[in-house]
């Protein structure tokens, strides 16, 4: 990524110092269509390292589609996660 150059650090200083209400938007098209839009396109959560143990078939199987095996039991966990529905499948949290 490229540095910014002293014109560049100079606007956006001044932008910054506006007003929202200050700022000239008005050779900025209004998005009226959001039907293209797509949620959470670039929102990436925090991770957190973990250690998990897994069956050696399991990790084997994982491991045999390539480079990407933590990415790809995140996925699937994912996707189980939102297939529960929502649903709080934790047995410590039902049984209180």
């Amino acid at each position: 990524m490229r540095k910014l150059g002293k014109e560049q650090k100079r606007d956006i200083a001044a932008l910054a110092a506006m007003r929202d209400e200050d700022i000239d938007l008005s050779d900025m098209p209004e998005v009226v269509d959001w039907s293209k839009a797509e949620m959470g396109k670039f929102y990436r959560p925090p991770k957190k390292a973990v250690t998990m143990r897994l069956d050696s078939d399991v990790l084997e199987w994982l491991k045999g589609y390539g480079k990407g095996y933590q990415t790809r039991v995140n996925l699937l966990l994912r996707h189980a996660m939102a297939s529960a529905g929502g649903r709080n499948t934790s047995r410590a949290r039902r049984s209180g």
